[in-house]
């Protein structure tokens, strides 16, 4: 049976891509392993896919001075030699990456060990762990045409990103049940990204009195964010996370106001859900969700707010605005050829695994 080893970790948007291409990669023969750091949010999300997985050591990676960035180069040093013996334990035939910092000592082990490497990068240009991964790449597959012009390698494929199947099976009706809904009102998901956003949730709040006259509000805030003096509003329903509850949700919601990440924003463009993107400020980021957002926006799939601007009566101005104008949105994503990437991701990872056995 081919091997392949998956890995990435730190975000949801570093596992969730991953975890889309099990069902393909077993239909098409592979047995899979991953390779994730020891207490990231991945060990969990891998694990209950029945996916055999192996912890190693990792630093986060900094653009700034800081004392640890000694004792983290430890770690990745730690974390190569570990990855080295696993990877020679298992013997793939290829390793796939979606970045993040545990990524890293992985991409230098496949180097060491002639091993086929092939990464995704989901945004327009590839953050800092992935920057330091590329060299020791055979390939990196692009969700965004324009990172086709930032990343100078021989073989970069516009792939689209995968998309989890199960995103598109949800069911409105299960959707009500899970937050209690009685009005069958338009009805509004609000996404902060996995960890939440301190801002978006402060000001969705400060929105809600006008927001809840027209609305259902479903509100993902993050770990330990919910608001427990706000648990029995009326029409607002808050959770911490989701999981495979989160179908059901897309599928109750009319339209989405979140993040600009390049994973959630190709999944309301898969699901065709109109969208009010809030991107991450360039005090708060390397300005990688700005570029998303303006991406989608020039290509007139989603409606753009920026932090800089989003305040309460400009994130009720443009829910209702984006409620208004919701068929010309979907029109222009249903004319997208932007699409979900596994069958694109795949074929690449058949194309390199099939070299590696010669």
């Amino acid at each position: 049976m081919k091997k392949i080893i998956l890995t990435g970790g730190g975000t949801a948007g570093h596992v969730t891509p991953n975890i889309a291409l099990i069902d393909k990669l077993q239909k098409e023969g592979y047995d899979i392993y991953y390779i994730g750091s020891k207490t990231g949010m991945e060990k969990d999300l891998i694990g209950a896919r029945g996916i055999r997985y192996y912890g190693i050591s990792c630093g986060k990676l900094r653009r700034y001075m800081d004392i640890k960035n000694v004792t983290d180069a430890v770690r990745v040093v730690k974390g190569v030699f570990e990855a080295v013996s696993i990877i020679k334990k298992i013997s793939p035939q290829v390793i796939f990456s979606k970045g993040g910092f545990v990524a890293v000592p992985v991409a230098v082990a496949a180097k060491i060990l002639n091993i086929p490497l092939i990464i995704h990068e989901s945004d327009i240009t590839p953050g800092l762990a992935n920057k330091i991964a590329i060299p020791f790449a055979k390939a990196v597959c692009a969700s965004f045409p324009e990172t086709l012009s930032y990343v100078k390698k021989e073989n970069v494929f516009l792939t689209g990103t995968p998309i989890r199947k199960e995103l598109f099976n949800g069911s409105k009706e299960k959707g009500f049940a899970l937050c209690g809904f009685t009005e069958k009102r338009p009805t509004v998901l609000v996404i902060g990204g996995s960890q939440g956003s301190i801002k978006i949730n402060a000001v969705l709040r400060q929105a809600l009195p006008a927001l809840l006259k027209s609305y259902n509000i479903i509100h993902i805030c993050g770990r330990e964010n919910v608001d427990k003096a706000l648990l029995n509003t009326e029409n607002y329903k808050q959770f911490e996370y989701l999981g495979p509850e989160l179908a059901h949700i897309y599928a109750l919601s009319d339209m989405v106001v979140s993040r600009a990440g390049a994973n959630s924003i190709y999944e309301f463009l898969a699901l065709k859900k109109p969208n009010l993107l809030i991107p991450l400020s360039r005090n708060a980021s390397r300005g990688d969700q700005i570029l998303n957002a303006a991406s989608f926006e020039k290509q007139s799939i989603s409606k753009v707010l920026p932090e800089e601007e989003l305040n309460e009566n400009s994130l009720v101005l443009n829910i209702i605005d984006l409620y208004s104008n919701r068929d010309r949105y979907v029109d222009a994503m249903a004319d997208s050829n932007l699409s979900d990437g596994v069958a694109e991701v795949v074929k690449i990872i058949n194309k390199f695994s099939k070299k590696s056995e010669k």
